[in-house]
């Protein structure tokens, strides 16, 4: 049947997205002054990135056109790394609250006044005294409407600034105390004498400030910062986590030598000077590898990501996938599982775009006729498997390639296939669900044409396409890379901005007279016409030398040629441009909040905002991000501080027993449980740092461990009793949350099964390892090498999608009738002996071991009889289950559809 298309009501609808969001997040909701902060830190925040992804570390001031530049600073990689944290807590400490009065600390302050009242009386004096520290502590830190920011906040803002100026100001003498210690450095009132005073009236009391190394001080100021930023944004578990750690790092020594298993994590002792210099002043913990990948990568991946948002290109891709799908059997949720696969992958947050994508599909797939728990379970597992599909794969590739060293396009060339065969396990699930409830697709008449969509907007595809571009094709590195893919991105915008039928012939003939003369100007004289201008050109190149360089600045000029048509004629409006709805309706709130209507609503306001918005939701979007990296690198810190790592991969491998699969289901186990309402940023860093090395002593290519370890991190978004993504999508579909989540979860099993498919079988992440243990990416010549890309790289392909199949029928317990329990166990077993045969015979391997019958099981030849074994079982019980024929375009009334 089709679908209703009726216009949906308020209970279809569901709760707002932005509040569901907020109140997820823990986020304050700031009017005014506040607001105009926050977003002013964070506009300066991005640009601080974009400035490092097109400059470097090297900060001037140049006057245009004239030649003038005057240095400012040359910074090293800890300064910036100190910098960029120092702009992510000042944003935490305004964004989200220190307390809303509803933690067990100001719950168990509440009862302290009322049992003094009930004791002493309502008008006695420690009545009356305890009632005005009430009243003065909720003042200073309590905001339980989450809408303005306390003196405490302030406090901590200042702290927060104490150690970027001291890094930027003092760096030869942290470089002296990295191999002399803290000790060296000077005291406060040695820093700043203006306290000399009162650091004497404290050390007059005992307390030895004066004596006190400032480079200490600042450093345990900020790791505890960093802790109270990661309480606040991701919650007291992790903060607990990480603290745990610093804990462990100074009295790990007492921990008996000889105690069983946990002996093994004794280490000797380290002083507080030594951990705090270990985990502040160097790059190798808080300001470590994951916040330096923050730096390089993710940020101006986030800052991608936002103006592609921003520009509307995230409405066009989820319209275009209804047009793509939309009237196939269950068409809206298979529109969902495509568009939230995408927009997942560009946030790299799983609750985000539930929340923002979801609004949008949850009540066409309700309408349709899916129950709200299934629409809100689709959505959640779709946009948490987002963030394994290449090419951005949220923040996580960026962290792969940094702490594997392994080239950008090898780790999405090895992340295709698994990824893809989620999504296609996605689409089997929900066509299957759709077959049993009688779900049409929409009527074509519903959804946008096709064609005059892809003309209206395929320049939404220009900036994916040359990104991947940049990065593989011109090896340009990946900052560099997201630095000229936004400038493509307001390119366009600007272009469109000034685009209609009267200004099209004078604006692309300007731009196109511009870029000539700027290519001429490169090959007669050696440089653009603003060098041209400053004098600063140099020797005459080639014409395709100068074609290059001019197309390096076709950016700029046409940036520069639409700006003076929109200036020309800020009345216009373009007849393609398209801005996602907030930019407008953020432009009409400066409007009348300036009083002056048509401002920032004009063409030129519409784009000045939308650059602005731009930079400020990215901003917003990277601050947890940046406190999670930063909190997780406290744990690679301190296992390198304190020399843990040889010991803790000795007792892991204990624990498992030395059997892979036992490692296996313990890593997985453990990503499950450390992700349960953390980051997948936070949650692969811990994971990666403790289970890493030992899968890689098993053998197993360092690829696929991350990528194993990753997958199985998602899952955490929709396994209940936490299940944050599932949670959020059963508030958008008014749904129950459990229920959903349960849901969510089944559907999600494919990150459980594909994750151990590629670890036992490389060539499925198109890998091959070589005689000394080495992995690479397979060529052309490998291909050609058919006794080994057959067994090893084609069959465990098709065995891999074929599994995800089988799986699916399993989950959904429908093929084109209702399958039986014994039936759709069968289905599983074959879905299992498909996709990854080493678990059963390792399984039976690990049993007879136990029994004390020693067995080599998981060999080629068993491996690929036993795929042959689940192709046998797959086709037997499609054959047997097979009651109905029909297609998966939407049927007839009365008709019964096919398996995909």
């Amino acid at each position: 049947m089709s679908t209703d298309t009726a216009p949906a009501d308020e209970d279809i609808e569901g709760e707002n997205p932005d509040e569901i969001l907020q109140e997820i997040e823990r986020k304050r909701s700031l009017r005014g002054w506040g607001a105009i902060v926050v977003a002013a830190i964070g506009i300066v925040f991005s640009i601080f990135q974009v400035w490092i992804a097109a400059r470097g570390f090297t900060f001037y001031l140049a006057i245009p056109f004239t030649g003038i530049r005057f240095d400012i600073a040359a910074l090293q990689q800890l300064q910036i790394n100190s910098v960029h944290v120092a702009f992510a807590l000042v944003l935490a400490f305004l964004m989200f609250p220190v307390s809303s009065r509803d933690g067990f600390v100001f719950r168990g302050l509440s009862r302290v006044f009322p049992a003094a009242r009930d004791r002493f009386g309502e008008s006695h004096g420690v009545t009356n005294g305890l009632r005005r520290v009430r009243g003065a502590v909720r003042w200073a830190a309590a905001d339980p409407d989450r809408d303005r920011i306390t003196p405490v906040d302030y406090a901590l803002i200042l702290l927060a600034l104490l150690s970027p100026l001291y890094m930027v100001r003092s760096f030869d003498e942290i470089r002296q105390a990295r191999v002399r210690g803290l000790g060296i450095g000077r005291s406060i009132d040695e820093v700043y004498p203006i306290l000399e005073a009162p650091v004497s009236a404290v050390s007059a009391l005992g307390i030895p400030l004066d004596q006190t190394s400032y480079m200490f001080i600042v450093g345990v100021l900020g790791i505890l910062l960093v802790l109270e930023a990661t309480r606040r944004a991701l919650g007291f578990f992790l903060m607990s986590l990480v603290g745990a750690f610093i804990v462990y790092a100074r009295w790990g020594y007492l921990i008996p030598g000889d105690a069983p298993l946990i002996g093994t994590l004794s280490i000797g002792g380290v002083a507080w000077e030594t951990i705090v210099r270990y985990l502040w002043f160097t790059t190798e913990g808080i300001f470590g590898i994951p916040v330096i990948v923050s730096v390089r990568f993710i940020y101006i991946f986030i800052l991608f990501g936002a103006f592609l948002e921003m520009s509307g290109a995230g409405k066009w891709f989820i319209d275009l996938a209804y047009g793509l799908t939309g009237t196939r059997q269950g068409g809206p949720a298979k529109a969902s599982t495509v568009a939230s696969g995408f927009m997942g992958m560009l946030s790299g947050s799983s609750v985000a775009n539930t929340v923002t994508t979801g609004a949008f599909t949850i009540p066409l797939m309700k309408r349709s006729g899916y129950s709200p728990e299934f629409a809100g379970a689709v959505e959640s597992s779709a946009s948490s498997g987002g963030q394994v599909l290449p090419p951005v794969m949220g923040a996580a590739a960026f962290l792969i390639i940094e702490f594997t060293g392994t080239p950008y396009a090898e780790v999405i060339i090895a992340a295709t296939l698994p990824a893809i065969a989620f999504f296609f396990g996605m689409w089997v699930m929900v066509h299957f669900e759709a077959v049993r409830q009688g779900i049409g697709g929409i009527d074509r008449s519903e959804l946008v044409d096709l064609g005059g969509h892809l003309k209206g907007g395929w320049f939404y595809i220009l900036p994916l396409a040359l990104l991947l571009y940049f990065i593989i094709g011109a090896r340009l590195s990946i900052a560099r890379a997201g630095w000229y893919t936004i400038i493509v991105i307001v390119a366009l915008v600007a272009l469109l901005s000034a685009y209609d039928d009267r200004t099209r012939i004078p604006l692309l003939g300007s731009i196109l007279a511009l870029f000539g003369a700027q290519t001429a100007a490169y090959a007669a004289l050696g440089g653009g016409l603003h060098q041209v201008v400053t004098g600063t050109t140099g020797a005459a190149v080639g014409i395709t030398g100068a074609l290059r360089a001019a197309v390096g600045d076709l950016g700029v000029i046409i940036i520069l040629v639409s700006l003076v048509v929109i200036l020309a004629r800020p009345a216009m409006r373009s007849e393609l441009l398209d801005l996602d709805p907030s930019v407008d309706e953020k432009a009409e709130r400066i409007d009348d909040s300036l009083g002056r209507q048509g401002f920032a609503t004009s063409q030129p306001g519409r784009f000045v905002t939308f650059i602005l918005q731009s930079l400020d939701s990215g901003a917003r979007t990277a601050t947890t991000v940046v406190i999670a990296v930063a909190a997780a690198g406290v744990i690679p810190g301190v296992i390198g501080a304190t020399g843990l790592g040889p010991n803790l991969n000795a007792l892991i491998i204990s624990v498992s027993g030395g059997s892979l699969l036992v490692l296996m289901l313990l890593a997985g186990l453990s990503a499950i449980i450390l992700g349960m309402g953390m980051p997948t940023t936070v949650m692969y860093v811990i994971l990666v740092s403790m289970l890493g090395p030992a899968l890689e002593d098993f053998g197993v290519a360092i690829l696929a461990a991350h990528l194993f370890i990753l997958y199985f991190g998602l899952m955490a978004d929709v396994t209940p009793p936490v299940a944050v993504a599932a949670y959020a999508a059963a508030g958008v579909a008014k749904a129950d949350e459990f229920s959903t989540g349960v849901i969510a979860f089944t559907l999600s099993l494919n990150k459980i099964l594909v994750p151990f498919a590629f670890v036992l079988s490389p060539g499925i992440l198109l890998l091959r390892t070589g005689e000394g243990g080495e992995t690479s990416v397979i060529g052309l010549a490998d291909v050609l090498d058919l006794g080994f890309f057959v067994p090893q790289v084609a069959i465990p392909i098709v065995g891999m999608f074929a599994g995800v199949y089988a799986l699916g029928i399993a989950i959904i317990g429908y093929y084109t009738e209702e399958v039986s329990d014994l039936d759709r166990g069968l289905f599983a077993l074959s879905s299992i002996a498909m996709m990854a045969p080493g678990l059963l015979l390792l399984t039976v391997q690990g049993l007879g071991r136990a029994m004390g019958v020693w067995l080599v099981l998981n060999t080629p030849t068993l491996d690929f009889a036993l795929r042959g074994v689940g192709v046998v079982l797959l086709l037997a019980l499609m054959l047997r289950n097979r009651g109905g024929v029909g297609t998966d375009e939407q049927p007839a009334p009365g008709a019964t559809a096919e398996s995909p």
